[in-house]
């Protein structure tokens, strides 16, 4: 595979970044959510973002293949160091290093924005997501069972922490 480049994400990616997500959901791995999403969604969830809560794409060539982005963890005051990170790769590519080179920018960006602690939710059979963040340093903290639905199944999600 050619050169991976990461860059902060700007309002032209958003399709992009929603084709991934929507690949994330329909694959069943990376997300309770069971709905694919439209354009209107994604882009009003990029517009609400601030900036402390960046995104993230990853390229090859001039094509977006990844994002990731930082989220509010809590809207307390007490956790205003913590982020809650999201990760997705396209289809194709996964297993590739394009998860590991947004890692890597987004935990340096994390800091610069005052984090001193990324948190992540995972599926506990999503088995490369899990080697992915063991490798780049994050703990599991615990397993929350069944803390969700999906396609109508309670499932399992694991906690997972790095201080940074």
């Amino acid at each position: 595979m050619t050169t991976i480049s990461v860059r902060r994400a700007v309002m032209f990616d958003v399709e992009s970044i929603l084709q991934i997500y929507n690949q994330g959901i329909e694959d069943r791995i990376a997300t309770l959510e069971e709905d694919i999403k439209d354009s209107d969604y994604m882009h009003s969830w990029y517009s609400g973002r601030g900036d402390r809560y960046l995104v993230l794409v990853a390229e090859v060539g001039n094509q977006v293949v990844g994002w990731a982005s930082l989220n509010p963890y809590s809207h307390r005051c007490a956790n205003a160091g913590v982020a809650d990170l999201s990760v997705y790769v396209r289809r194709d590519l996964r297993g590739k290093g394009v998860g590991s080179a947004l890692l890597n920018h987004i935990e340096t960006s994390a800091k610069e924005n005052g984090f001193h602690k990324i948190v992540l939710f995972t599926f506990p059979f999503n088995a490369n997501g899990q080697g992915l963040y063991s490798k780049r340093g994050f703990l599991e903290v615990g397993v929350f069972h069944n803390q969700g639905k999906l396609d109508g199944n309670f499932v399992d999600v694991m906690a997972m922490e790095k201080l940074l």
